[in-house]
């Protein structure tokens, strides 16, 4: 299924009519749900609206996310440092828990044919990778305190250059040997092509009835007096006939990535009164030279400047995308007003109200730090980024490296307890009183948990059907109903072979070129 585009479909009721659902972007999220909701009420009428000219083109796109499949096996931020030095591993355990259900998901949907096969998971093992007497202290205990954990009890530590060496050669060649390094394994980790399994969701849902309109762009929603939402919508495509028309739905899900706030805030509903976001862009170096890439077989996460998101965090991946392996390194934060990576520059401005300015204050005032580490990013030389990969991989060579401009990321801004204005990292999501309409803000670790998000939303937003629907949920993902999470879920594929390297330093490229044939 990988690079096969979903067929739009000729709707079979005019635009105007009324639909049961509506799903607002092409992503992932809105994939999920349209998924679960088609499964538990295959009546129910969906209607799909992704406003460019395929789905998975934004966030869920392979080369606008790092698609880690987070489990917290790698991820420092996830294991935050308390004051009496112990290691606070609860979000870390949420977070595998949250991505075992998506695994779970993902395995029925296989096993039922909803799923054409699973081409869009590999195995690849997570590393986390630290260097200096302090980080390497830290790093041994967060191993002993994860290790100690079920979920976590195969986590591999090692302080031995040469072990390192076999794990990922690339991190340890050439490196000072008198520095102290330190590397986690956990050879149950995966890399995951988000953009091959939304398309496949999608494709599942289209043949399953759902109506997908490429090139729509809802551009406001208004309640109306009987409790439904009426949708305008926009069609983008250069031979419209009709520019624009409405729709009127029960239930409406916005899960248009960094599109969400504004789109909500045109709902007007007032749960997303004091709700902001900041956007974050990023870049990425990546390679797909042979020699390089046959010498890495790991994401490898490391630790975040001071002052840097969580989504800055640097890694050294292993990618597979499109059946084909690819490095990449990053990611190097930016800055751009925009919600959307194609969307208005104007993203930020037209999403500043009365009823969120404060927040967006207070959690600029709040976190100064990260204003200086964008500015210092922005400002950044070329060969200043590039030392950074370096630090990682010494023997990198600029030549072997193009740069790539990566998703945009809106940060949830929200007031907390005390009406202050926060910066949050990660996801939320905000839903009517009445549930009628639902969207998801944030990032990170965002695709990976979409199993459990949606669930979320099925219960947030009809509570008077989740009693029924729980047992058949919970069929499909037992941890939903407390079975311990199992890594073995569905089984990832080995990353695919890629050319070797000879003692000699010969490339052995027919391995490589076989591939390269086969993909014609």
């Amino acid at each position: 299924m990988a690079g096969v585009t979903p067929r739009e479909t000729t709707p079979g009721t005019p635009l105007g009519s009324d639909v049961d659902v509506v799903l607002i972007g092409g992503g992932i999220m809105s994939a999920t749900l349209g998924t679960l909701l088609q499964q538990l009420e295959p009546s129910w009428s969906i209607r799909i609206y992704e406003r460019l000219d395929d789905v998975a083109q934004e966030s869920s796109n392979p080369w606008n996310n790092a698609g880690t499949g987070h489990a917290a096996l790698c991820e420092l931020n996830y294991t935050p440092e308390k004051a009496d030095g112990s290691i606070d591993i609860s979000k870390a355990v949420t977070i595998n828990e949250q991505f075992e259900t998506s695994r779970e998901l993902w395995q029925h949907l296989v096993a039922t044919g909803r799923l054409k096969d699973d081409s869009f998971l590999s195995r690849t093992p997570h590393m986390t990778f630290v260097r200096g007497e302090n980080n390497v202290d830290y790093l041994r205990r967060r191993h002993e305190t994860l290790s100690a954990h079920p979920l976590f009890r195969d986590l591999e530590l090692s302080t031995d250059p040469s072990t390192i060496a076999g794990w990922a050669p690339l991190l340890t060649t050439d490196r000072d040997p008198d520095e102290p390094i330190a590397a986690t394994r956990a050879t149950s980790g995966t890399d995951v092509d988000f953009g091959n399994l939304t398309r496949q969701l999608v494709d599942g849902l289209v043949e399953g009835g759902a109506e997908l309109k490429l090139q729509h762009e809802v551009k406001s929603l208004k309640k109306t007096k009987d409790g439904r939402w009426r949708l305008k919508v926009k069609d983008r495509s250069w031979n419209a006939v009709r520019r624009t028309s409405t729709v009127t739905a029960k239930f409406v899900f916005v899960g248009a990535g960094g599109g969400a706030l504004p789109l909500l805030q045109s709902a007007g509903i007032p749960e997303i009164k004091g709700f902001g976001g900041f956007p974050i862009s990023g870049e990425f170096l990546r390679t797909a030279d042979p020699e390089v890439v046959a010498r890495h077989q790991a994401k490898v996460y490391g630790k975040a400047d001071v002052g840097a998101p969580p989504m800055s965090v640097p890694h050294l991946d292993t990618r597979v995308i499109d059946g084909r392996q690819y490095l990449m390194f990053g990611p190097y934060a930016g800055f751009s007003p925009k919600y959307l990576k194609k969307g208005k520059y104007l993203g930020l401005v037209t999403s500043l109200r009365l009823h969120n300015l404060t927040s967006m204050l207070g959690a600029g005032l709040k976190n100064l730090d990260l204003t200086q580490y964008l500015v210092g990013q922005l400002a950044a030389a070329p060969e200043t980024k590039f030392a950074a990969l370096q630090q990682f991989m010494p023997t990198a060579k600029p030549g072997d490296w193009e740069k790539i401009t990566a998703g945009q990321r809106v940060q949830v801004i929200k007031r907390d307890a005390d009406g202050k204005g926060v910066l949050q990292f990660g996801t939320e999501i905000v839903s009517a009183e009445d549930g009628s309409i639902a969207g998801l803000l944030g990032a990170s670790p965002g695709a990976s948990t979409a199993a459990s998000a949606m669930v979320d939303v099925l219960e947030k937003c009809f509570p008077w059907r989740f009693t029924k629907w729980r047992p058949e949920l919970a069929s499909v993902m037992p941890s939903l109903d407390g079975v311990p999470a199992d890594a073995s879920t569905l089984d990832a594929a080995p990353a695919p072979e890629v050319p070797s390297v000879h003692a000699d330093g010969v490339l052995d490229a027919s391995v490589y070129e076989s591939q390269a044939s086969s993909r014609i």
